[in-house]
């Protein structure tokens, strides 16, 4: 392919000037960074691609036949012609040419900043965020040639302003040793053995499974689950993940199980690289007690499964990085839990349209690869933590992957408790956050919402589209899940969609092992098959702007876990006669 030199802005690139961003300085021309570039899916599968996840939706999980790695790569990736010439550009270029993989489209590349400011048209700049932190930027348009232009699809590495936040919510009371909790302080963990909770109102998470009827006998062995971890934060404070000793203590001692088998996959920054987990250094970018949340639940509810950490930084770059590792990689990932998000239409400007873009395509081929993403969906009600009018979260909002938002959660006395209670989560009168959602205002209403009554948005011009979440659970920080802090000594209660994400991706894994197949993309089959009786369905309290009420609501989705009915329905859902594709391997 001839190279022209004529250069055309990429579409979707544009990033607005930040208010109240302060401008420091040009960023040193001789400083070496790295980009993705992301090259579009290849136009001669593109028919081919549409229709296979078409064919999927329409059939019940125990029906599908997922892609293969390969034809995964070969349908959902891009023409290695058209990567083969963007590293020939890039050369040309002066840059360093790491990395170069159609099956995840994309193209790594290194050079001075210097070089990246020629080739791509940009002016990269060091920035003050409004909220303290350095990072470095650009404003307007990424550049290509004529000749690679629709060819290229994003350029990300540019921009390191933080995107995503944890979803978790501490309640305003004391960690409390593990050691000092005696089995008449509270409830025991459903399994029998170890420590005892202190806290009346909250749960071991085996206790919220036990609860919502997840399947007794079914462990989530032969699952892989992934959880996207990330730290490297610009905020000040770059520490985020775990520890094994504390892990150990909580899942043998504390819960008198065993410690599932974790194997950590480095995508970008520290890697595992815990930090304290104070308030300070919380309030500094520390995702540590995010990270433990996430391993304490999943390890506890779904013990057999394999736990995969992807470490990588909060930047665009990490996530999609991370995302394509997850999802075209070599761990044959069956769940994905991401317990973070922004705003869809954040005013901070953390997402391009075509970094949402290329997010999406990367979903995409999560469903044809048979792989369930769990999304928390915001922990600051309809709001989503904007100052005015109503917004929810992304990645939660994409359609395609599963929404979760959050409840309060209050069990019986009786032996064994049952659920006596379960309303919409929204504690903001006492500053402990609400569920997130509502209705997007980037994506259309999906066709697999068409018999639910998803309502206009409170906004102007009050359309009508995707509406977040599709399911909940517990995620009240009150009623929330009691886990291990990262010293190994104290267990605290947490809440969020943070608690309430994996609480899903561990019943997925636990299903999947149950049906002996893949759920993959599981909301078209919840919205026609498991819509009535099938969970429960919260019908009090509201998340600000939105109430919940019979049926699908913008509070808590269809409802929140029923294992064992959810189990029935999806061993029992008809067969929809269509095309099969490869089994996956």
């Amino acid at each position: 392919m001839v190279v022209s030199t004529k250069m055309i802005a990429v579409s979707g690139s544009n990033r607005p000037s930040l208010a109240g961003a302060k401008l420091l300085r040009k960023t040193d021309p001789k400083q070496l960074i790295d980009l993705s570039i992301y090259i579009r899916r290849n136009p001669n599968t593109s028919s081919e691609a549409t229709s296979t996840i078409a064919t999927l939706n329409a059939q019940p999980p125990q029906s599908r036949r997922y892609l293969s790695k390969t034809e995964l790569a070969s349908m959902f990736g891009a023409d290695p012609k058209e990567v083969e010439a963007v590293a020939d550009w890039a050369k040309s270029c002066k840059l360093k040419v790491i990395d170069e993989d159609a099956g995840k489209r994309r193209v790594q590349v290194e050079g001075s900043v210097a070089a990246i400011n020629k080739a791509f048209g940009v002016q990269l700049n060091d920035y003050r965020h409004p909220e303290g932190y350095e990072y470095r930027g650009r404003e307007g348009q990424v550049h290509v040639p004529e000749s690679l232009y629709g060819i290229v699809e994003s350029v990300l590495g540019l921009d390191t302003r933080r995107v995503g936040r944890p979803r978790l919510r501490r309640p305003a009371v004391k960690p409390v040793d593990w050691e000092k909790a005696s089995p008449s302080s509270g409830r025991r963990h459903a399994a029998g053995a170890g420590a005892s909770n202190p806290w009346p109102g909250a749960f071991f998470p085996p206790q919220v499974a036990a609860l919502y009827n997840y399947p007794a006998n079914l462990t989530g062995s032969g699952q892989n689950v992934a959880i996207m971890s990330f730290n490297g934060a610009p905020d000040g404070n770059p520490h985020g993940g775990y520890s094994l000793a504390a892990l150990n203590t909580y899942f043998e001692k504390v819960l008198g199980g065993t410690t599932p088998q974790i194997t950590n996959v480095v995508v970008s920054g520290p890697g595992n690289d815990p930090g304290p987990d104070t308030s300070a250094s919380d309030r500094q970018g520390d995702s540590t007690g995010e990270v433990m949340l996430d391993a304490c639940v999943v390890g506890s509810v779904a013990p057999g499964a394999h736990i995969f950490m992807y470490f990588t930084e909060f930047t665009t770059q990490g996530w999609v990085d991370a995302l394509q590792e997850a999802i075209a990689g070599d761990n044959d990932i069956a769940v994905i839990s991401i317990s973070y998000g922004n705003p869809e239409d954040d005013p901070q400007g953390a997402w391009t349209a075509a970094g949402v873009q290329t997010v999406n395509e990367a979903f995409q081929a999560a469903i044809a690869a048979g792989i369930t993403i769990c999304c928390a969906s915001g922990d600051d009600g309809s709001s989503d933590g904007v100052a005015s009018g109503a917004h929810v979260d992304f990645p939660a909002s994409s359609p395609y992957v599963l929404g979760v938002g959050g409840t309060k959660l209050t069990a019986s006395s009786l032996s064994p408790p049952e659920i006596a209670s379960e309303v919409v989560w929204n504690e903001v009168a006492q500053g402990a956050g609400a569920g997130g959602g509502g209705i997007s205002a980037l994506f259309t209403k999906p066709a697999w919402q068409d018999g639910v009554n998803v309502p206009p948005s409170v906004n102007p011009p009050h359309q009508v589209g995707r509406g977040v979440p599709d399911v909940a659970a517990d995620a009240d920080p009150y009623s929330g899940v009691v886990v291990m802090h990262i010293n190994g000594k104290q267990l605290e209660p947490i809440g969020g969609t943070s608690a309430a994400t994996p609480l899903w991706a561990s019943l997925i894994a636990r299903l999947n092992q149950g049906l002996n197949a893949r759920c993959g993309f599981i909301n078209p089959t919840l919205y026609t098959k498991c819509q009535h009786g099938v969970l429960n369905d919260i019908t009090t309290g509201n998340n600000g702007a939105y109430a919940a009420g019979p049926g699908w609501d913008a509070c808590t989705g269809l409802g929140t876990p029923r294992g064992q009915n959810l189990l029935k329905a999806l061993s029992t859902a008809p067969t929809v006669a269509s095309r099969k594709v490869a089994a996956h391997v």
